[in-house]
């Protein structure tokens, strides 16, 4: 069984919503929580916000935390996940904003990605995960597959 598979069985069994919001990974996780049979019990809905108009715009991240945090930090990343909730009828909300590469600076290397997780009348949580300079390929992979384990330990409680 897939991580995604395991988050729709954990997900449906606790009646949860998902939305995801995402900027590196372009859909990647969506696309990983609906190739997943009965997902439609489960996924609400994604939000591809890649540029930073996109994140403000859809997701009502703040300019002033764009402009003084960028678009890769955790700050944004929170900013993220509490829109897609609150732009959503889910329970649980991950983002993803990160720097896939090539490319990145010394303050925001290639493969640093933070992370949001907002969960419906609960806590919100960010992380940033330094995977490296993989590649711009296998980052988005890890990052997508640490979202759905972001929404898998959320529904575990």
């Amino acid at each position: 069984m897939t991580i995604a598979e395991t988050l729709l069985t954990e997900a449906r069994a606790k009646g949860f919503l998902i939305a995801v919001a995402e900027s590196c990974t372009g859909g990647m996780i969506a696309a990983a929580i609906t190739d997943a049979a009965g997902a439609s019990h489960v996924f609400d809905r994604g939000f591809v916000t890649y540029s930073n108009a996109a994140k403000e715009a859809i997701l009502g991240v703040n300019p002033e935390t764009l402009a003084a945090f960028g678009a890769v930090s955790e700050q944004v990343a929170r900013e993220m996940a509490v829109g897609a909730l609150c732009r959503s009828d889910a329970d649980l909300a991950v983002s993803v904003t990160g720097i896939a590469g090539p490319g990145g600076s010394e303050y925001k290397p290639e493969g640093r990605v933070c992370f949001g997780l907002a969960v419906k009348d609960g806590p919100i949580e960010t992380k940033t995960v330094d995977f490296g300079a993989l590649g711009r390929a296998s980052v988005r992979q890890a990052a997508t597959e640490h979202a759905l384990g972001l929404l898998l330990a959320a529904c575990r409680g």
